[in-house]
């Protein structure tokens, strides 16, 4: 089992989460994204430097992810290729899809960037807070306990 995370976007907060966990526990894991990142010294934790470009990052880690694995994105795209590998997904709020909920949280997605392409004003997601790291965190032992 590996946790891979689309570290672009994911806050520093769930990045320090992820690194105590597979320090503690021996998982491995690798966080991707278009710039080089500073990961804890450990022998279960890496950084996957990916050249610059839209969903270049998304595509090398739906390439790596196999099934059982982690997922650690807040992007529906690509959650959705994940789950379709048979892989579990976390955003970095702590929601959890799998096959049954990643349809509707693709078809919201999609409807709320029509709205948005037409001119309509969406708002954008809450402040990350705390209760969004209890959360994650709360998720990401559910899933190394099993």
């Amino acid at each position: 089992m590996a946790i891979w995370v689309d570290a672009d976007a994911c806050p520093r907060p769930i990045k320090d989460i992820l690194f105590r966990a597979a320090i503690r526990t021996g998982c491995e894991l690798t966080l991707i994204a278009n710039q080089m990142l500073a990961v804890p010294p450990s022998p279960h934790i890496r950084s996957l430097q990916v050249p610059r470009g839209f969903d270049v990052a998304d595509g090398e880690i739906v390439r790596r992810a196999q099934a059982g694995d982690l997922v650690v994105t807040a992007d529906i795209p690509l959650a959705a290729e994940a789950i379709g590998k048979g892989a579990k997904v976390i955003t970095p709020r702590g929601e959890t899809y799998d096959a049954g909920s990643i349809a509707a949280a693709l078809t919201l997605r999609n409807f709320m960037d029509t709205l948005r392409s037409s001119g309509v004003e969406t708002g954008g997601p809450a402040s990350f807070s705390a209760s969004d790291q209890r959360e994650f965190a709360r998720q990401l032992d559910r899933y190394l306990a099993k």
